[in-house]
């Protein structure tokens, strides 16, 4: 597991934005869509990732962002955790969440998805 992402949930993107790049001064990093942005964190290679969720489940909590090769492997081999909300695919793989001990969120993901040929 490598940490990636700070995931911070978010009901209005736009004014989370501006509140992140106008007053704190972070450089945005990427945008999905409508719902998703990410801003780079100086001195670190982990972005902080702002992001409208689907829903309010334990699964669209704020934590930690988390690569690993492969989700379903990764739940696989983890049958014990408390898992949240289901896997569910992403741009360019797969993740999903679960609860540490503490009833913390953890998300993870992978880049599983083919890279489209150009």
């Amino acid at each position: 597991m490598k940490l990636t992402f700070l995931y911070q949930p978010v009901d209005d993107l736009a004014a989370a934005v501006a509140f992140y790049r106008d007053v704190l001064g972070l450089d945005e990093a990427w945008r999905e869509g409508e719902t998703t942005a990410a801003f780079r964190l100086p001195g670190t290679e982990i972005e902080l990732m702002l992001d409208v969720p689907p829903g309010d489940g334990p699964e669209w909590k704020a934590g930690g962002f988390y690569g690993v090769e492969s989700v379903e492997k990764f739940m696989a081999e983890h049958p014990g955790i408390k898992w949240v909300g289901e896997a569910f695919d992403m741009p360019g793989g797969r993740a999903a969440a679960f609860l540490d001990p503490a009833g913390n969120t953890v998300h993870i993901f992978d880049q599983s998805a083919p890279v489209p040929e150009e």
